[in-house]
């Protein structure tokens, strides 16, 4: 008789438990219809939240997303308990298991991060974090909708009103209190990790994506490489809490795009994610609407498929706890054209990438080689002789002329080009004094079907005594990959200002030079923009075989400036500016320069001396 009355007594409590549950579920969804959902619910009246110092384990909540189509769809969810501080100082997580029939099948998936939580009917933040990789249930942690407001206070893009919606005062974020639960789930702490967001390159091959994957992720965004595209069609469907929203990091001929779901939506601007995208504070990325077309689960890798549709604005902040958009905005994009001739037919490619510091020197670089490798006519021997230019506003152009070919190390030459490109970006956005307005880029490549690469196999200047003033004729011989050796003439003056004594002769390719130029104590040395814009102007080319004449007096360099043959007095003097961040001085002073152009990329140093009478 005892036991059956414990089991009846286990059945009632599982009752009203169940009860319970569904009672809260009922309420959230009857609040939400009120508010009109499928119009807008968080419209500029403002939405009820609920602060993390009221959450309990046992709670019942809704949380919701879209699994197909644009129409979110509930997911139920009990809460577990508040991790204190796991996501930073002052930064929790409230636990979650997630309910339902497909959340059970697919997991906790890629793309799902943002999706907006409720319990009783009031605002208790976004998904934002699962549990490793193989986990058995779905359960997650939720940002605080409180941490999450905080980052419209920080917002000063054009259009900000302040604060979003008239709840933020209502939102408390106290980490501790009278009723707070413990840390009863802690154990679970060290697995959490952000949902990631689906990383989708459209028009790209799948060697681009291998080969620039982890760079991506080095840059702060976790390349899950979901299916999908970015049509940019029409989506007529309005922005609700737990749509699907993308930010495109690349749009046109090829596409990049990230996508999570929308937390918290008023008239003029949204949230979304849980979570940074990059974490780079204020931003400037277009915000467009998106389509899942399909939820894949897989217990390793499940994400959203998902086609980015049609402009909504831009995000404006993306910050440890979310990223920010606003409504009726376009960003500021970097077009570019490229052009590559040699083909069956010249293939034009226009695009825009992000202008940042961060991914526009990535961007450029993965768009620079996709272009090349997507080539039926692209090889291992293939090179590339390349032509453009960077425009800044307010400077002069930033040329881009070299050739490129496959090097011995197995190294295609469209890779370098993709690095070459790069790097211009990185120099031209890594300086700590002014920030680069790149308004365009325009890139031509023509296409070579065979390798063009030689080596510096010798060199001999026809005089061993020269007097001020005299000319020098070095001869030089290269071997070309698989030819028959090159002689080159190349004819160079000795100033009438030399000093008598040895003068060194250094017959090189452009790159040695370059490094030779800038010497070791030029190393991490960041100049202004309009210096390093000379500086990159200045560098020389490739496929030529340069002779440099250098004299053993000592030479400055200020920022893109060279002062040569500095007397002692005055070196003493300058002295005290090495401290600087443009100042550099080298033993020897370049003193004179000639080079003979080939159609080739050439490598190699030799060394020659001859006395000045």
């Amino acid at each position: 008789m005892l036991q059956v009355l414990r089991n009846c007594v286990g059945r009632l409590v599982d009752s009203m438990s169940e009860f319970r549950r569904l009672l809260g579920v009922v309420s959230a969804v009857v609040i939400l219809v009120c508010c009109g959902f499928a119009q807008n619910p968080l419209s500029s009246t403002g939405v009820k939240t609920i602060p993390v110092d009221q959450i309990r384990p046992g709670m019942q909540g809704v949380a919701y997303t879209v699994f197909q189509g644009t129409q979110p769809e509930p997911m139920e969810f009990e809460v577990l308990g508040v991790l204190r501080n796991l996501n930073g100082p002052k930064a929790n997580i409230i636990l979650v298991r997630l309910h339902g029939q497909k959340v059970e099948y697919t997991g906790v998936v890629a793309g799902m991060s943002g999706s907006p939580a409720y319990i009783d009917g009031k605002l208790a933040g976004a998904l934002a974090f699962r549990i490793g990789e193989f986990s058995k249930e779905p359960i997650a942690g939720i940002t605080p909708i409180g941490e999450m407001l905080e980052i419209n206070e920080l917002d000063r893009s054009p259009g900000s009103e302040g604060s979003v919606g008239k709840t933020t005062s209502s939102v408390s974020t106290k980490t501790s209190g009278p009723g707070v639960p413990p840390d009863s789930v802690s154990d679970f702490a060290n697995a959490l990790k952000p949902i990631e967001t689906p990383l989708v390159f459209s028009g790209f091959s799948e060697e681009a994506i291998k080969l620039f994957a982890p760079q991506f992720s080095a840059a702060g965004i976790l390349p899950v490489m979901g299916a999908g595209s970015v049509s940019g069609g029409k989506q007529p469907e309005p922005l609700v809490p737990g749509s699907a929203v993308s930010a495109l990091l690349v749009r046109g001929d090829m596409d990049i795009a990230a996508t999570c779901t929308v937390t918290y939506i008023d008239p003029t601007r949204l949230l979304a994610c849980g979570h940074p995208l990059m974490q780079f504070g204020s931003t400037d990325l277009p915000m467009s609407k998106a389509t899942v077309l399909a939820t894949l689960p897989s217990p390793a890798n499940a994400f959203k498929i998902v086609d980015t549709t049609e402009p909504a604005g831009v995000f404006v902040q993306d910050r440890h706890s979310g990223i920010m958009g606003v409504f009726d905005h376009d960003a500021k994009m970097i077009p570019v054209q490229l052009t590559v001739h040699g083909a069956a037919s010249d293939k034009v490619f226009h695009y825009e990438v992000l202008s940042n510091p961060h991914i526009s020197p990535l961007a450029m670089m993965a768009t620079t080689f996709n272009a090349l490798r997507g080539l039926n006519e692209y090889g291992e021997e293939v090179s590339y002789q390349m032509n453009g230019r960077i425009s800044i506003n307010g400077y002069p152009d930033v040329g881009l002329k070299s050739l490129f070919s496959p090097s011995d190390g197995g190294r295609p030459a469209a890779i370098q080009a993709a690095l070459a490109v790069g790097d211009r970006f990185g120099r031209i956005f890594d300086n700590p004094f002014r920030a680069a307005d790149v308004h365009g880029v325009e890139l031509e490549f023509n296409l070579v079907p065979e390798r063009r690469s030689a080596v510096l196999e010798s060199a001999h200047a026809d005089l061993t005594e020269v007097r001020p003033g005299q000319e020098i004729v070095v001869e030089a011989v290269v071997r070309p990959y698989r030819g028959d050796r090159v002689l080159r003439r190349i004819p160079v003056r000795v100033p009438t200002s030399v000093a008598p004594g040895p003068l060194r002769i250094i017959v090189s390719d452009g790159d040695t030079l370059d490094r030779m130029r800038r010497g070791p104590f030029t190393f991490g040395q960041r100049l202004d923009l309009a210096a390093t814009i000379a500086q990159l102007n200045q560098e020389h080319s490739s496929n030529r075989i340069y002779v440099s004449l250098l004299e053993s007096e000592p030479e400055a360099r200020i920022g893109d400036k060279i002062m040569p043959s500095l007397p002692l007095s005055v070196m003493n003097v300058m002295d005290g500016m090495r401290s600087t961040q443009e100042m550099s001085v080298q033993g020897e002073s370049a003193v004179g320069e000639a080079s003979a152009e080939l159609d080739y990329v050439v490598s190699g140093t030799q060394v020659l001396t001859v006395t000045v009478k």
